[in-house]
């Protein structure tokens, strides 16, 4: 490799573009590749995401339907058959929230259900935030123990307007 071989990787080095609608002579006057007339050939015009140029967007065409609840908990859920591999694998007779972290099964921030499908043939101890009944007869079963810990919800604090009564200084 020589100085003169040099030269810069493919797509690094980007034409600049000519600069438009700086008079006659640079042959990109007049409308400055604009075209004629219309919202796009003003200066400031940025269109609205989902605009349709009049036609009623495809968001206000479709209906609508049902809601989102904005208390609802959202559980990861573990089963048995996980929990056993676990056990297999690792040789672990009690099971936290670290250790299924450690393993990739949930996230720090999660909320775990442990959930009944499969077979449980391991005595264990479980830590989580939920249990099915299925899951929790069948660790029971075995001799194992649960542990429930509290599914923590996210508080939301409601601005509350002073009444005018408390506002003057009244009652």
């Amino acid at each position: 490799m020589k100085l003169h071989n040099l030269k810069p990787a493919e797509g690094a080095v980007k034409k600049v573009d000519s600069r438009v609608g700086r008079g006659q002579g640079s042959g990109a006057a007049g409308t400055a590749g604009r075209g004629h007339k219309g919202a796009k050939s003003r200066s400031g015009y940025s269109k609205k995401i989902g605009f349709e140029g009049g036609q009623m967007p495809l968001q206000r065409r479709v209906p609508k339907f049902g809601f989102k609840n904005i208390n609802r908990v959202e559980y990861k859920g573990i089963n048995l058959d996980t929990l056993q591999e676990l056990v297999d694998n690792k040789k672990v007779n009690e099971i936290t929230l670290e250790t299924l972290i450690q393993n990739g099964l949930a996230g720090k921030k999660d909320l775990i259900k442990i959930l009944g499908r499969g077979e449980l043939k391991a005595k264990l101890t479980v830590t989580a935030h939920g249990f099915s009944a299925s899951a929790k007869a069948a660790i029971e079963a075995k001799g194992g123990s649960i542990n429930q810990l509290e599914a923590v919800k996210k508080v939301t604090t409601q601005k509350v307007k002073p009444s005018k009564a408390s506002a003057k200084g009244g009652e």
